[in-house]
């Protein structure tokens, strides 16, 4: 019988940006089914911790393996969704939402080959997940900020990913966007989905959550049973560092379709 491989083990991982350090010595296993919320206040190291486990940034010590392969190694990035913050989900093209979905399936398909029947399905349970299937034909200008959140969202479901790495999908939506965010995410939840949400305060997400991680000073300084806000809020009023690090990260539009 084999073990369960791991979706994502980064041991003794350290990030240097400019000869700097931000991040030291983390060490963290996601397992699969685990709804993980990395959380912190800003400059904690969140932000450079999430690029380095999607493979971003480089570690200056350590080891990251996905899915048990080393990163360097590691081919096989149809198996990660990435959603960033929803500033880039439009680059001020007139697109429509379902072509931002729909670009979710590049990894699955070879060059300028047609849609497939499965792509299709794809796309279309992805907008349904979100609840975005009557807007497929508008514009993703056309949109609010938290439904433009949702449609980065499908895009990075359509390619049917083993593991979804969420950016501050909360940051900046009202009150009902971020209810809205959370139901879909319950419905992944309920299906077994692994997930890592990058977060400053969950809100409505709170529920959701099997596990937090909580960054400071570029350390992990908590990681076990969900914190409630005001008591990840407590964390870091109880802490008071003689300096603050920042994450000086670039920055990237929808990065792992780089790969």
């Amino acid at each position: 019988m084999h073990t369960p491989v791991s979706p994502l083990e980064l041991t003794g991982g350290s990030v240097a940006i400019g000869g700097r350090p931000i991040l030291r010595g983390i060490d963290l296993t996601v397992e699969t089914g685990d709804f993980v919320a990395l959380m912190g206040a800003n400059g904690s190291g969140k932000t450079t911790l999430v690029r380095a486990l999607t493979g971003l940034l480089p570690l200056s010590a350590g080891e990251l393996r996905l899915f048990g392969t080393p990163i360097r190694e590691y081919a096989a990035w149809s198996r990660i969704g990435f959603v960033p913050q929803r500033s880039t989900a439009s680059s001020g093209v007139p697109t429509s939402v379902w072509e931002v979905v729909a670009s979710g399936r590049l990894t699955h398909r070879k060059l300028l080959r047609p849609l497939s029947k499965r792509d299709r399905a794809a796309i279309d349970h992805a907008l349904d997940v979100v609840r975005m299937s009557d807007r497929r034909h508008d514009g993703v200008t056309e949109l609010s900020g938290g439904q433009q959140q949702r449609v980065l969202i499908a895009r990075a479901l359509a390619g049917e990913p083993d593991l979804l790495v969420l950016d501050e999908p909360t940051a900046g939506v009202d009150l009902p966007s971020q209810q809205a965010l959370a139901d879909a995410l319950g419905r992944l939840k309920a299906d077994g989905a692994t997930v890592v949400l990058v977060a400053h305060e969950l809100g409505p997400l709170a529920p959701l959550v099997d596990r937090a991680v909580l960054m400071r000073d570029g350390r992990i300084a908590y990681d076990g049973p969900p914190l409630a806000d005001h008591e990840v809020l407590d964390q870091h009023t109880h802490h008071h560092p003689t300096s603050t690090p920042h994450d000086h990260t670039p920055h990237f539009d929808i990065p792992l379709d780089r790969r």
